[in-house]
């Protein structure tokens, strides 16, 4: 399977240093060691964050069991040319939500964390490796299950969100890891009016739900699938989508509890603890 990006990501050629790029940062992240800066040049579009991704995921020791998608800032979004953009979820990095029990989630000390809320799509099918135009409709048919869950961004650069999306991207989407929470009931009619709200340290931070989200979770579904066919990387079967932040993005450090709840469906308790090498 090709994992090279396709032209129509971008239209600049890869010009950084992927390979070099993509094993300091998996080296910073098996070690759970800070990286103060980006560890080479930049990327400009996302044509060189996704080369660096890619080479990433070749290196990490673990199967990609799914995707993290995120919003790009309206301001960033002329240049790049995208709304949206992807990272990779490995399996180690998955943990399902024990009720009454905090799951645990690990800070790179020095680097950056968040907690986010977040609905989760399960793919259904193997998605055609040859479609690369979606709509909305095509990408709910393909997702069987909805799950209320919390996303764990994280990244050796604790400068990662000021950087820009292309930075962001190229550490698999600053993604740190996944929690799996209840299954949703009868999604295609409840997700758009379930209310969410996060709170650290008992502290309420944000309010939101699927309608925070430009396009709506499902159309994070829907660019997901048209980027990984694009990129050879096609969906599978059971592959876990994280389709965006819908109370906002809540840096968190070790010691720090949160707690984001689902109105009607779920409470999910979190505790940061320090990463420890893996």
């Amino acid at each position: 399977m090709s994992a090279t990006p396709i032209a129509e990501i971008g239209t600049a050629s890869v010009a950084v240093e992927p390979d070099q790029i993509a094993a300091r940062f998996v080296a910073a992240r098996l070690a759970c060691r800070a990286t103060p800066d980006y560890p080479g040049r930049i990327p400009e579009n996302m044509v060189q964050a996704y080369a660096i991704q890619s080479a990433a995921i070749e290196r990490f020791p673990d199967k990609v069991v799914g995707w993290k998608v995120g919003g790009v800032p309206p301001s960033q979004q002329p240049e790049l040319g995208i709304h949206r953009l992807a990272g990779a979820i490995f399996a180690r990095n998955v943990w399902a939500n024990v009720e009454g029990a905090a799951t645990a989630l690990p800070e790179i000390e020095g680097g950056f964390a968040a907690v986010e809320s977040e609905f989760i799509a399960r793919i259904g099918h193997d998605l055609n490796p040859d479609k690369t135009d979606w709509s909305l409709a095509d990408a709910v048919a393909a997702v069987d299950k909805i799950f209320v869950g919390v996303e764990l961004a994280g990244s050796p650069l604790s400068a990662i969100n000021d950087l820009g999306s292309a930075v962001v991207a190229s550490d698999f989407g600053n993604n740190g890891g996944l929690i799996i929470g209840p299954e949703l009931a009868d999604w295609r009619e409840r997700l758009e009016a379930i209310e969410v709200e996060t709170f650290v340290n008992g502290e309420s931070v944000g309010v939101g739900g699927s309608a925070s989200l430009q396009g709506g979770a499902m159309e994070s579904v829907r660019f997901l699938a048209e980027h990984c066919a694009r990129w050879g990387r096609p969906l599978k079967a059971g592959m876990l989508i994280s389709t965006g932040a819908v109370t906002g993005v809540h840096r968190v450090h070790a010691g720090d509890q949160a707690v984001c709840v689902f109105r009607g469906v779920a409470e999910l308790h979190c505790s940061v603890v320090r990463a420890e090498a893996q």
